[in-house]
This record gives structure tokens, sequence and C-alpha cells, in this order.
């Protein structure tokens, strides 16, 4: 496949620039007079513990939970690893120890938190009145009703213990200073891994409307405690936050600006679309190759060569029961709409290393793709229709296998028109 050593150098400088332990290192906050606790969890928290661990000079009791198969070794911060995007009980009693770190702290105590994507999932702790395996179908049901992510995170603050700010008001009176690797479009703290340290802006109405907009069907105990006012998360001005502060240390944005800069080092002119790309996968597909196609064809709105990148998160609205995720279906649409085209190739992957429940982070397509999966017998259009994007592209080799980055600032794609 022709640009396909380029694409892959792309998507590393983008992983490379949100790597975490550096961006942790130059936001360390103030050593406290009491003690240090830090906490965390998502798909970079152990990388950013490793790198607090080491830059960090003082005693440290400290906890945190990321994936299975993302933890690194430290010698003083606990790792657990736990499920996701389904919890299971490995992150329900993390998220128990967790809280009780954080209990009888006084004013002179600091906590430390380190959230990263993937948190959410990672620290289940349901609601009065809800059970784990609750948590659990609400996750499931969230996954695969095509919402994006910001509307998940409000309905899974609402069914949470710890979500929503919850967490930091634990921690009261201590000060709580959150660094946060963003993998959330238009980066807002509050909706990375659910906000378990930064209180959301949306109320519990609001959520209500979002469930009958979406049509989300969750289990009976989750919609008697939304039609309640029990559980109601800390408002933004609630003093018992008053004494936190949040840092977005690595996003997408820069992500983005790292491979524009190795696009350039290609003498191919990078155009950044957006780093908050939503969606449903294959309608975000279709859009860019009918960019793509633009270029190719008439050479506007850029001038070819270029290469075209963007990041954010899509969903996948499951409707059939194959393998794959987002950007995998991302591409399959893609390849579909750019059949035959000669001159244009494409990559879309998560920059935490895995795409969906797969172990691939994503994969390539070109304009001979389609072809080569019905020689391999494989029809492009029923793979998309049976959410297989995975299978399809497995079939022609055409995978991107990275395993684990140690971080997680979402999707990135980058479509090259010569």
């Amino acid at each position: 496949m022709m640009d396909r050593a380029l694409l892959e150098d792309l998507f590393k400088a983008a992983v490379a620039a949100a790597q975490p332990g550096p961006a942790v290192k130059a936001h360390l906050p103030p050593k406290p007079k009491g003690r240090t606790i830090v906490i965390g969890a998502g798909k970079a928290s152990a990388q950013m513990a490793k790198a607090f661990e080491e830059a960090w000079d003082g005693p440290i009791d400290g906890l945190v939970v990321t994936r299975y198969g993302y933890g690194v070794p430290c010698e003083r911060i606990e790792i657990v690893e736990a499920a996701h995007p389904v919890p299971d009980n490995a992150g329900f009693l993390a998220a128990r120890r967790l809280m009780e770190k954080l209990a009888g702290l006084s004013a002179d105590d600091l906590v430390v938190a380190l959230i990263s994507g993937g948190g959410s999932a990672l620290l289940p702790a349901p609601a009065p009145g809800l059970t784990f395996e609750d948590e659990q179908v609400v996750n499931q049901v969230l996954l695969a009703s095509g919402a994006p992510i910001g509307v998940m995170n409000a309905i899974r603050n609402e069914l949470s213990l710890i979500k929503g700010g919850r967490l930091a008001a634990m921690a009261y009176p201590a000060r709580v200073v959150t660094l946060v690797v963003s993998d959330v479009p238009g980066d807002d703290p509050a909706l990375v891994a659910s906000g378990p340290t930064v209180p959301l802006a949306t109320t519990r109405a609001m959520v209500r409307k979002l469930i009958n907009v979406y049509r989300i069907q969750l289990p009976p105990a989750a919609q008697a405690l939304l039609a309640s006012e029990q559980n109601l998360a800390p408002r933004p001005d609630d003093p018992h936050l008053a004494r936190n502060s949040v840092r977005v240390i690595a996003s997408a944005s820069l992500s983005l600006e790292a491979a524009a800069r190795r696009a350039r080092q290609a003498v191919i002119n990078p155009a950044i679309l957006s780093d908050a790309m939503e969606g449903e996968a294959r309608d975000v597909g279709q859009v860019h190759a009918a960019l793509a196609r633009e270029v190719k064809t008439r050479n506007r709105p850029f001038t070819a060569p270029v290469a075209l990148l963007s990041g954010g998160e899509t969903t996948v609205t499951l409707s059939g029961d194959g393998r794959g995720g987002r950007n995998s279906e991302f591409l399959l649409a893609f390849g579909i709409a750019i059949d035959g085209l000669e001159g244009v190739a494409a990559l879309a992957a998560d920059t935490d290393g895995i795409d969906g429940s797969e172990s691939n982070a994503g994969a390539f397509v070109d304009g001979t793709s389609a072809n080569r999966m019905r020689a391999a017998g494989i029809d492009p259009l029923a793979a998309l229709a049976n959410n297989d994007a995975y299978s399809a592209f497995a079939a022609i080799g055409d995978l991107l296998v990275s395993g684990p980055t140690g971080t997680n600032v979402n999707d990135f794609r980058a479509i090259i028109v010569r």
C-alpha cells in the first residue's frame, strides 16, 4: 500500500506527543505540609503514576487503576488492573479502596489525581439502589447506543458514587490537584473518565432529557434513581471543591500538531481539520472520503499533496454481531467510498493502541482495499452492515497492531492525498 510507512510515522508522532511522563513532571504541585496521596484511573494513568513517582522526592501513598495489560511497575504507588470497557470485580474493589484512601484527610494533605480516558469503566461504584451488575448493564447499553461520549458520561455520572466530582468531595478538606490526559472532544476535564474529581455542569433533569432523545433503555434500578433526586452530584460552586485545581497536560490537539510537523518533514502540507470530531463512525468516514475525493479530483479545498488530520471520538451504533471498533468502521466506510480511487491512503487508530475490544489500534485503507476484500471472499458492504470491519481488514493484512501505547488522547485519523 502506498504511503503506509508514512501514515504509521504520523501515528507514532501523535502518540509520542501524548506520552504523559514529561507532561506530569512539568506540572508537579507544591509539596504539602502533610501527606501526599496519589490516586488515578484510566488507560494512561499507570504511566502517569510512574512519572510522578520518579519526580516526587517526598513520601507517597497511592493507588491507580488501569486497563488490563496497561500496568507498569511502580515502587511506591500501587497499580491495579481492571476491565475496560465493561467493568469487572477488580475495578469494583479498587474503587472501594480508592474511596477509603481519601477518608480522614486534613487541610495539610495533598491528593494528586491522575486521570485519563477509560477511567469511567475502571472505577465502577454504583449509586445507592444499584448493583454492580446494574452498572455493567448500563455500560453495555451506553456503548451500543451510539450516543456521544459527553452524553454517556453525563448518564454515568448520575448513577455513580465516584463520578462527577464526588471523589474530590470525599477528600475535603485536603487540597486536590488533578492532572488530566484528555481523550474527549474539546478537552473538557469534567468529561474525561466522567470527571471523578471534576464536577459536570449537567443536571439530573438534563440527563433525563438526553436519555429520551437517544432512546436509551436503562435497567429499572437506574431508571428509578434518575426519576428521583437522590445521589445528586456536587455543583461546581460546592465549598467541598473550593481547594481543587485541574490541569489538562496532554490532548488530541497537541498530538495532531506533532503529526503535522512530521508531515512537513515528508514534504507534505498538513491540514488539521478538527481535534473534536464526533458522530457515527461510518458517516464520518463517508464525509472524510468525500473531502479526499474533492482534493484528488478538483484540488480543492486543499492542494495535493496534503495530509488531512483529525481527532475526536466517533461512535458506533451496533446493529450486527461482527468484530471491530470505531476506527476500523470509519475506515471501512471510507474505503467503500473511495473504491478504485488512486493516490489516496488513510489510517485511523485509537491512540491507546486498542480499537474497541480487539487487539489492533486501527487499520490502513486505500482505493484498492475494497476490491482486495472482495478477492479475499469478503463483501465490504455486508461487513459494514454487520459491524465486522476487523475481519475485513484482517483478511487483507491491513490491521495496525501497536500494542498498548501508555497514553490515550482518543482517535487519530490521517489521510494522504497525492
